[in-house]
């Protein structure tokens, strides 16, 4: 009996294992264990259930294939088939969609929601003139300054000595607005870098301040979201085009779901993320008067200006501007 059940289990396994037809190779810098790869794994069992087991994912976690300019390369080439991208990733394939990052632009998720929403088929279309399929948008949350000293007026960042992420043109659109001169380097020389005092400012999400460990060198953060910052998980058009219509629409389906289930879930971390930097004894600072809350608006409006014709047209910025003004009027300034 025994070896009829490991029999069986060997027949049952390697049937499956031979019925999938379709492999995406997904990369993600995200590690295993994080959010992001538990609903990635949810995601990916739901494709194998609903298709048979002809469809799924194999997922190369925690950046084992590079950052996000070495897997488009990759995907490019052939090697790997889809990824999960930032707003610097995103704005590689399709500039215009970097308009999303801009700064001081959202003031609420609802905001958010509406606006991709109301513009999805236009980016959708956006990437796939560029190669790629859009599965689903992946939220990674408002992104906020961190210093050590305090900021409540804009000219306080004057001295701060501003990390930058190197060859963003939305970040270098935000500090020439701020008229603070940045220092750009990588990702993932920040933290030392806090470490040893090249830098004493950065701006990130909460969740991302307390996972990457940038909350443990630094004292103050300025409670005004400088940008909300987006990410999505992306398909090379050429390598989902290969895939029958009727799996096709599993996977666009399905993205949405759990995408979506992965933004709420976002969400929630980051104000979890908040709670830990209050209790690790961050202080958190505002703007010094309204006066002050409203300058910031204004430096944004300048930002998304200086990037019009080089990340997006004067016509979408307007469209995108006036459907957000649109709504605060119905909403009353919904939060």
């Amino acid at each position: 009996m025994k070896k009829l059940l490991y029999l069986f289990s060997f027949i049952l396994f390697t049937s499956v294992a031979f019925s999938q037809e379709f492999t995406i190779k997904f990369a993600t810098l995200a590690p295993e264990g994080s959010t992001w790869m538990n609903v990635m794994h949810e995601y990916d069992n739901a494709v194998r259930k609903e298709s048979g087991g002809k469809l799924g994912f194999k997922i190369y976690a925690g950046g084992v294939a590079g950052d996000e300019q070495d897997v488009l390369r990759k995907i490019r080439l052939g090697q790997y088939h889809s990824a999960g991208f930032t707003g610097v990733g995103m704005g590689k394939i399709a500039p215009e969609v970097r308009i999303l990052d801009s700064p001081f632009l959202f003031k609420s998720h609802a905001e958010v929601d509406y606006i991709l929403d109301k513009f999805d088929g236009e980016f959708r279309k956006a990437f796939e003139d560029n190669g790629f399929v859009l599965l689903g948008w992946a939220e990674v949350g408002y992104v906020y300054v961190f210093t050590n000293k305090p900021i409540t007026k804009v000219r306080d960042l004057d001295g701060v000595k501003m990390w930058m992420w190197e060859g963003d043109p939305v970040a270098e659109a935000t500090f020439k607005a701020l008229e603070v001169k940045p220092f750009p380097l990588s990702i993932t020389d920040v933290l030392t870098s806090l470490q040893t005092g090249l830098i004493d400012g950065v701006y990130t999400s909460p969740l991302a301040a307390v996972s990457l460990q940038w909350f443990t060198s630094v004292k103050y953060m300025l409670d005004v979201p400088l940008a909300n910052s987006m990410g999505a998980v992306l398909i090379s058009k050429r390598e989902f085009d290969k895939i029958p219509s009727d799996l096709q629409q599993i996977l666009l389906t399905d993205g949405k779901k759990y995408l979506q289930k992965l933004t709420e879930l976002s969400r929630k971390d980051n104000d979890k993320s908040l709670q830990i930097l209050k209790r690790n004894h961050i202080t958190f600072t505002e703007p010094a008067s309204q006066k002050d809350a409203q300058q910031y608006d204004e430096i944004g409006k300048t930002a998304r200006q200086y990037m019009v014709g080089k990340l997006y047209s004067a016509d979408l910025l307007q469209r995108l501007e006036k459907a957000l003004a649109d709504f605060r009027t119905e909403h009353n300034g919904a939060k």
